[in-house]
């Protein structure tokens, strides 16, 4: 028999009332704030090209501006979209720190680089998983793994497999996913990608 998965009151939250709970020190609202946005921000330094022991370092740098910032936040439905900007500008600080520490001695006069403006196909495909991930949370979690199981892992996964462990039976796997995929097929489409 599969074990079945459990969501806290928490998980359920929408990221106004994570914020809100956060802002009146409730802990378990900011891990689950920061559980829910951990792959999001971590993806955008992997985007960048930067090592794992980097990419921690912007997590981090973006965490702290979280945590610094979060009671300035005008609008929390829009913290997703903030967090894809701090994490960018930590990675363009980065690698902006990383060429100045060779040039900026030998060349004082250098004026200060620029920022660039974010690349708007990389935020495109940054909201994108965002959205990807928000509606797989959103599913059930017997939905929500035999989908990763089917549809994340290479190879994917034989039904028979599937089955055995999510305690299904076998001949069920095609009816169950396709309801699935319709769940989150809504979810998308509510999450505005189309």
């Amino acid at each position: 028999m599969a074990t079945r998965l459990t969501r806290k009151p928490s998980d359920t939250w929408d990221d106004v009332r994570l914020v809100k709970e956060c802002l009146s020190g409730h802990e378990e609202a900011w891990a689950c704030l920061i559980e829910k946005y951990k792959a999001l921000i971590y993806s955008i330094p992997v985007k960048y090209g930067l090592s794992q022991e980097e990419a921690s370092d912007v997590f981090q740098a973006t965490c702290l501006e979280l945590l610094a910032r979060l009671p300035d936040l005008r609008e929390p439905r829009a913290l997703a979209k903030w967090l894809m900007q701090v994490a960018h500008h930590e990675c363009y600080r980065w690698k902006g720190s990383q060429r100045r520490m060779v040039s900026r001695d030998a060349e004082p006069e250098l004026p200060e680089p620029e920022t660039p403006a974010i690349a708007e196909s990389l935020v495109q495909q940054t909201q994108e998983e965002q959205i990807l991930r928000q509606a797989m949370r959103s599913l059930t979690p017997q939905c929500r793994r035999l989908v990763e199981l089917l549809f994340f892992e290479t190879p994917a996964r034989p039904y028979a497999e599937v089955a055995k462990e999510l305690g299904l039976a076998r001949g069920s796997i095609g009816f169950t996913r396709a309801k699935c995929i319709e769940r989150l097929r809504r979810e998308l489409n509510k999450g505005g990608f189309h």
